[in-house]
């Protein structure tokens, strides 16, 4: 039985290195046997329908063909659209009622607790707030990403140690769930 996913690729396109052109990207998973393959923004984002395989066997198969191809690795997380639709119905945030630039979710290759997390002191970072959900983090920064001290201090790498972790804002969050919609 066909299946939508959504890939989610970890750190191309940014800062003028590790480049991945969208169209390169959906030939790739074309040639891979996967159909209706669309991609979103230059950020790496794409959607497919697959009729073999699972989250975790997709994402080291493009994964596996992205190094090929471009010769180097780019983490890739896959997850279906039963999935990213839960992940916006459980947002423990008030996502109609803020901007789409104050709410973003870190998409993780395994599940984390909140030890994984303990050292930070959340009060002293108030209004910014983050919750764990089901692979997931939500982190809602009032005055946006780019000036959140929070979000800064959730990207060291020891805190994804052992995970691969990728994150979204609000409205690519929605866009996916659209994009693996039947």
């Amino acid at each position: 039985m066909a299946t939508r996913y959504a890939a989610l690729l970890r750190g191309i396109n940014v800062g003028g290195g590790r480049k991945v052109p969208m169209a390169e990207l959906r030939g790739l998973l074309e040639s891979l046997g996967h159909e209706d393959v669309r991609t979103y923004l230059q950020s790496g984002q794409a959607a497919f329908t697959a009729d073999h395989g699972d989250e975790e066997s997709l994402a080291a198969e493009l994964s596996g063909a992205l190094a090929r191809r471009f010769g180097f690795d780019v983490d890739v997380i896959v997850r279906d659209h039963a999935y990213l639709k839960g992940v916006v119905e459980a947002c423990p945030f008030p996502a109609g009622e803020l901007e789409p630039k104050q709410l973003h979710v870190t998409y993780f290759s395994a599940p984390v607790t909140d030890e994984r997390f303990a050292e930070i002191d959340r009060q002293a970072y108030l209004p910014e707030e983050f919750r764990l959900g089901d692979r997931a983090l939500y982190l809602y920064v009032p005055d946006g990403l780019g000036r959140s001290g929070l979000a800064g201090h959730l990207s060291k790498p020891r805190l994804s140690k052992g995970v691969v972790a990728t994150s979204r804002n609000w409205n690519t969050v929605r866009r996916l769930v659209e994009m693996t919609g039947t």
